[in-house]
């Protein structure tokens, strides 16, 4: 399978955009582990299964998430976790350049993202809003990638169909979902690539 074509029919394209991973460094691998002095696999051994997914669809606040956060129900200093979390959130490498080509250009930008609240932490980190409007975020809208209405409702308030959205994330089955509602999308590998791939749907 691969992504159907752009097609815009006199309609200016929107660019929807997946936040963690492809355009802000995702501090789950790496800090979130790290604060409780574990691994990676042992902090998926050890959380709850649900608790984060439930948070991203808005079904629960932060305090229920943090409460519910590991699976023996341990207690720890929420607020010094947000804080180290929080440190982690950067563009990738080349990310904010390529934003500000394509604000510049007049391209249309909005996030689809499956996060929580904590979007308001990466907002007050790196400023995000000044490219990208916090349009999508899953703990509003309700409704996380890959499920087809996560696209089709973004298409839908933006006032297009879906193939004149060009959708980009960082994982691959995402990117399949959004080629399924026959929406163009892109594999984020890179901001040099993602650029060249943007030019070649003539965007900007």
């Amino acid at each position: 399978m691969s992504s159907p074509p752009l097609v815009l029919d006199g309609l200016r394209p929107a660019l929807l955009l997946d936040v963690m991973g492809t355009l802000v460094r995702d501090p789950f691998f790496d800090e979130m582990p790290g604060f409780f002095g574990l691994t990676l696999e042992e902090l998926l051994a050890q959380k709850h299964p649900r608790a984060w997914v439930d948070f991203e669809h808005g079904h629960i606040d932060e305090a229920a998430c943090m409460e519910r956060f590991f699976l023996d129900g341990r207690t720890f200093d929420v607020a010094a976790f947000k804080r180290h979390v929080a440190a982690g959130y950067a563009f990738l490498p080349g990310v904010e350049e390529l934003l500000v080509e394509l604000k510049g250009s007049g391209v249309e930008m909005h996030a689809l993202s499956n996060y929580t609240e904590w979007y308001r932490l990466i907002e007050e980190r790196v400023g995000l809003s000044r490219y990208v409007e916090w349009t999508f975020v899953s703990c509003e809208t309700g409704v996380r990638k890959p499920k087809p209405e996560a696209y089709l409702l973004a298409a839908q308030k933006l006032g297009r169909p879906p193939g004149a959205c060009v959708f980009v994330d960082d994982r691959a089955v995402n990117v399949e979902a959004a080629w399924r509602v026959g929406m163009p999308a892109i594999v984020f590998e890179g901001a040099e690539s993602l650029r060249a791939e943007l030019r070649a749907l003539g965007l900007p």
